[in-house]
C-alpha cells in the first residue's frame, strides 16, 4: 500500500510561516469560529471585524458635562424612505444609549437583548443596572458567539454612553470577540484609524458638550473623506442629566447644520493661518537667498569696463 508523502510546512528563515503558507492555512481554519489557526487567530471573528469597517463611521466623546455620539447615515438611494427614529442610535433604559456600526440586523437583536437585561436588573433590584454591568453581559453574549459550534459572531460594534452613581459618565467600546474597554473618546466603523487619530490631536478633556460637537463633527469628516459636510447625512446625539434624570438628546436637522457651519468656520481659520505661515517663511527663506546672492556677488571679480554702460 503506498504511503502518501507528509506535508512540510515552509517556513522563513526566522522559523516563521511564509505568506503562501499561512493563506492556505487560512483557508483551512477559517470556516469555523471554534478552531484556532497555528498564529493563534480566529478568522472569522477578523471577518466581522472587516464588515464593520465598511459600515458608517460612528463616533463617542466624553466630557464633564455629558457625551456626544456622532454617527454618519449611509444614503444608499434617494428613494429610500428617511426613518423618523434615529436610524444609528438606540435608548437602551434610563440611562444608557448605544450608536451601532455594521449589520444593522444583528444590532437589532442585541439591542433587545441589552434592553431586556436592563429590565430584569429594574425588576429585581428596583433600580437601573450599571452601565458596566450592562456592557458585561452583553459581550459575555457576544463571546459565547465566537466558542460554539453552529453560530456566527455577530457583525457589529457598539459605543455605549451612560451614567451611573457609581462612575457617573462613561463611555465603553465593545467588538464582535466580546471584548470591552472604557475610552475618553473613540471611533467605530469606516476609516475609524483616520478618526482615532485625529482624536488623539485634538481630544482635551476640560473641552464642552460644544467643543465635542465640533469635534466630532471634524472626525467624521476625516472618516467621510468629505470635502463638504451635509446635515442628511450626519446623526448627532448628546447624553446628559436634566434635574437629575440622564436625557437623549437627538439634535435637529437644523440643529446639526449648525454645528457643522461651526466647524467649518474654524476649518477656514485654520486653513488661513496655515497659508499665512507658509506664506511667511517662503518670503523669510527668499531674503535669505537674495542676500546670499548679493554676497556672492561682491566676491567676485569686477567685470570689463565695455561691460558697463
Amino acid at each position: 500500500m503506498p504511503v502518501q508523502a507528509a506535508t512540510v510546512a515552509k517556513t522563513d528563515e526566522d522559523g516563521t510561516l511564509d505568506s503562501s503558507t499561512q493563506r492556505s492555512m487560512a483557508r483551512r481554519y477559517d470556516s469555523r469560529t471554534t478552531i484556532f489557526s497555528p498564529e493563534g487567530r480566529l478568522y472569522q471573528v477578523e471577518y466581522a471585524m472587516e464588515a464593520i469597517s465598511q459600515a458608517g463611521a460612528c463616533v463617542g466623546i466624553l466630557t464633564s458635562d455629558g457625551i456626544v455620539l456622532a454617527a454618519e447615515k449611509k444614503v444608499t438611494s434617494p428613494l429610500l424612505e428617511p426613518s423618523v427614529n434615529a436610524e444609528k442610535m438606540y435608548r437602551i433604559d434610563a440611562q444608557t444609549a448605544v450608536a451601532v456600526a455594521g449589520m444593522t440586523s444583528d444590532a437589532n437583536i442585541l439591542v433587545n437583548y441589552a434592553r431586556q437585561v436592563g429590565q430584569r436588573y429594574l425588576f429585581s433590584y428596583r433600580k437601573d443596572i450599571p452601565v458596566e454591568q450592562l456592557v458585561r453581559q452583553v459581550c459575555d453574549l457576544k463571546q459565547g458567539y465566537t466558542q460554539y459550534g453552529g453560530l456566527r459572531p455577530f457583525g457589529v460594534s457598539f459605543l455605549y454612553a451612560g451614567w451611573d452613581r457609581l462612575h457617573g459618565y462613561q463611555l465603553y467600546k465593545s467588538d464582535p470577540s466580546g471584548n470591552f474597554g472604557g475610552w475618553k473618546a473613540t471611533a467605530i466603523g469606516s476609516n475609524y484609524q483616520n478618526a482615532r487619530s485625529t482624536l488623539k490631536q485634538k481630544y482635551e478633556e476640560e473641552m464642552t458638550l460644544d467643543d465635542a460637537k465640533t469635534l466630532a463633527i471634524r472626525v467624521l469628516s476625516k472618516a467621510m473623506d468629505a470635502t463638504t459636510m451635509d446635515a442628511e447625512k450626519v446623526e448627532l446625539a448628546v447624553l446628559t442629566r436634566v434635574d437629575g434624570a440622564v436625557t437623549l438628546k437627538h439634535l435637529s436637522g437644523d440643529d446639526v447644520a449648525a454645528a457643522i457651519a461651526a466647524f467649518e468656520v474654524i476649518r477656514e481659520k485654520e486653513q488661513a493661518e496655515g497659508e499665512g505661515s507658509s506664506a511667511s517663511g517662503s518670503g523669510g527663506n527668499g531674503e535669505g537667498a537674495g542676500s546670499g546672492a548679493a554676497a556672492a556677488n561682491a566676491d567676485d571679480p569686477p567685470p570689463e569696463d565695455e561691460d558697463y554702460a
